[in-house]
């Protein structure tokens, strides 16, 4: 069976799910049609005219990218524009684009917790504000002869998903008890009668977004002319979603020479640090892309040291004065580890499902800007 674009959206679900977008990003499906074929998919961090036409020539029929080519409402498609035009070429080849921006960022192991270890910090926590998913205990009171059959139906649906695993769910026996009334058509039992069912009690956790989904797709199943189902709000365990990450280093350092192990794990030119150059660190904040808007959450967070990209001037000179630190690592930097990292991840998710696409990391992007 040839995957379609649909079928990829729902494996990039898995990874970076569109409800940890930011409110003001604009992720997903950017070009083409969910029914549209896909064979080979390429992973790059931006929509960029050149990786647009490069995947066009190579016969790409899906281009993920992190950034969004379409960040803000368009008013019209100008060919004649950057935009336009590669909404232009990509359409005229057949060429899909989806982006996962903020939702990736935000995700467990995304692109924040994978800066964080990349550079050394452990027990890692949300910098931000963390999302919690708001998770629902289900559970529904089926006839012992029916077990499979709505077991299944449940296994159809996201419910059931915990973690890694999917499929998680409990049984218990039970007895049930009912009585007909007048208007009623039971498929078992009398009216104005009470009659008592072995029944078995299917419990599973669903997320808020799936919940009405998964009742109204298990009905199906369900044998009961009325089915008997129970819904519990669950409480939040861990915030593991959110913007930014604080991290702790296995070892006390200074401010110079962590900037410069980070230059060398991550590979980059320079970096621009702020701060005194023996300011003690061993709790670091990062955030992935643009982070001054984080600036008073790492203010709050005990760290000693904020990473991120297109850092200001005006910020360094107040964490200058708060007696802490900086390091700049520039936005390219600071995103495009996620590239090869998403290709791989996005293999597995879809062996995993018997999907069989050519899955490969763009390698040809390059920091726009130069240091001369």
């Amino acid at each position: 069976m040839v995957a379609t674009i649909a079928d990829i959206i729902k494996a990039m679900e898995t990874i970076a799910p569109i409800w940890l977008a930011e409110e003001w990003d604009n992720v997903g499906l950017q070009v083409g049609q969910k029914d549209w074929p896909v064979r080979t998919i390429w992973v790059a961090l931006d929509p960029a005219h050149d990786v647009v036409s490069d995947a066009c020539q190579n016969d790409v029929d899906l281009l993920i990218t992190h950034h969004p080519l379409i960040f803000r409402p368009l008013k019209s498609i100008n060919f004649n524009t950057p935009v336009g035009s590669i909404i232009e070429m990509a359409v005229r080849h057949r060429t899909a684009i989806f982006s996962a921006h903020t939702n990736l960022d935000n995700a467990a192991d995304g692109l924040n917790d994978l800066l964080a270890r990349r550079i050394g910090l452990e027990n890692l926590k949300v910098l931000g504000k963390a999302r919690e998913i708001e998770n629902y205990k289900l559970v529904v009171y089926v006839p012992v002869e029916y077990e499979q059959k709505v077991l299944n139906s449940f296994f159809e649906t996201k419910a059931g998903e915990i973690g890694s695993y999917s499929c998680c769910s409990f049984r218990s026996n039970g007895k049930g008890t009912y009585r007909p009334e007048s208007s009623a058509k039971p498929v078992a039992g009398k009216i104005g009668e009470i009659s008592h069912a072995d029944e078995i009690r299917i419990e599973t956790v669903v997320q808020k977004n799936d919940l009405k989904g998964v009742i109204d797709h298990v009905r199906k199943s369900h044998p009961y002319e009325t089915m008997a189902y129970d819904v519990y709000p669950l409480l939040a365990s861990e915030n593991i979603h959110g913007i930014g990450r604080v991290g702790e280093l296995d070892e006390s350092t200074d401010l110079v020479s962590f900037a410069l192990s980070i230059k060398e794990k991550l590979g980059l030119n320079y970096v621009k640090v702020a701060g005194k150059p023996d300011l003690h660190v061993k709790i670091a904040a990062v955030c992935t892309g643009s982070g001054s808007s984080l600036i008073n959450d790492f203010y709050s967070s005990g760290a000693q040291v904020y990473i991120s990209g297109d850092l200001r001037y005006h910020d360094a000179r107040a964490v200058e004065d708060a007696n802490l630190g900086l390091i700049d690592i520039g936005h390219f930097a600071s995103e495009h580890l996620i590239v090869e990292v998403l290709a791989d991840r996005l293999k597995k998710v879809l062996s995993e499902t018997g999907i069989n696409v050519k899955i490969e990391a763009y390698g040809l992007e390059n920091d726009p800007f130069m240091v001369l």
